[in-house]
């Protein structure tokens, strides 16, 4: 039996709504076709004994409470995004160590365990069947760390000696700390630079010395942030000022069209079976190292800019080749 998602989806519809349900509603709901739709409920009879009943004079669907009055899925039926969600929320509480919250957080990882072991696992068996790996994970300070959450959730500003890797060098900074980021399994820090007068990210593992200050932080309004930071390529945010132009084989195409680099991307395929991607940015340096990561597999169209620095790089890498005799 296929369509999990589905069947989980369809099962929520049906247990929240009071009356029957059309088909042509459910289609509408579940984004599949009609014939997807039949399957599902045959499953769902057949596989999982859902008392699941057609009414002929409203022409719906819903539970026969009278076979069943609080029928769920039997197991663990979790969809991708809150199996996700769950593992990961326990992952994190799992590496809280000794300190002021563990009083709080312990009765928290009690109410997952207690959670799973009524969804029929056994005791430790989720650690044992999901893994997430976490990849190029930088581990902060931990007093850095506390006093940077500290800062932000007092609303005080920060002073900072920060080493930014572009640079390679290190500055004193005052910061007005608006949020903190978990992205791609490390953390940063979006703050207002007093020294640059300008929003910035700061990964929080560059963070060499840090102190609380007591004057007020300076706040900057939610959706300023969010256009700020959402509007453009990762972590290095801003509001876009270039698009990138990227045209992948047709050995990746198909790969690539299903991911989302950007809330804003546009793609088409080619006829010769490539793919482009438009993406919009500011800052190249994160571009450039997810464009590199596809080698031959990849060329940037435009901007002409962008082009010549994924060039530059590529022939760099390739000079460490040129004439060396393997051992």
């Amino acid at each position: 039996m296929d369509n999990f998602d589905l069947i989980y989806a369809l099962h929520t519809l049906i247990s929240k709504s009071n009356s029957p349900i059309k088909k042509q509603t459910m289609v509408e709901e579940l984004g599949c076709s009609v014939e997807t739709l039949d399957k599902i409920i045959k499953d769902m009879r057949l596989h999982l004994k859902a008392p699941v009943k057609y009414d002929s004079k409203t022409k719906g669907y819903s539970y026969d409470k009278s076979v069943n009055p609080h029928y769920e899925l039997p197991g663990l039926w979790f969809n991708a995004s809150e199996l996700y969600g769950l593992f990961a929320s326990y992952q994190l509480l799992s590496e809280v160590g000794p300190g002021l919250l563990e009083s709080h957080i312990a009765p928290i990882k009690e109410k997952l365990e207690s959670l799973l072991e009524s969804r029929t696992m056994q005791k430790g068996a989720l650690e044992q069947r999901i893994c997430i790996l976490k990849m190029a994970a930088r581990k902060p300070n931990p007093k850095h760390f506390s006093i940077v959450a500290t800062a932000l959730l007092m609303r005080k500003q920060l002073n900072i000696k920060y080493s930014g890797r572009d640079r390679n060098k290190s500055t004193e900074r005052t910061l007005s700390p608006q949020r903190l980021v978990h992205y791609r399994d490390n953390w940063y820090l979006d703050a207002w630079c007093h020294l640059r007068e300008k929003l910035r990210t700061f990964a929080i593992d560059r963070i060499e010395n840090s102190r609380l200050n007591n004057t007020r932080a300076i706040y900057i309004d939610e959706a300023i942030l969010n256009d700020h930071y959402k509007s453009s390529y990762g972590i290095f945010s801003g509001t876009p000022t270039k698009k990138a132009i990227l045209k992948f084989n047709r050995t990746v195409a198909k790969w690539v069209a299903e991911e989302q680099w950007h809330p804003e991307q546009n793609g088409q395929f080619d006829l010769d079976g490539s793919y482009q991607l438009e993406i919009p940015y500011r800052d190249a340096r994160e571009l450039i190292q997810d464009i590199l990561k596809f080698g031959p597999d990849v060329e940037v169209l435009k901007p002409e800019k962008l082009r010549d620095e994924i060039k530059q790089k590529l022939e760099q890498a390739s000079m460490l080749y040129k004439n060396t005799k393997s051992t």
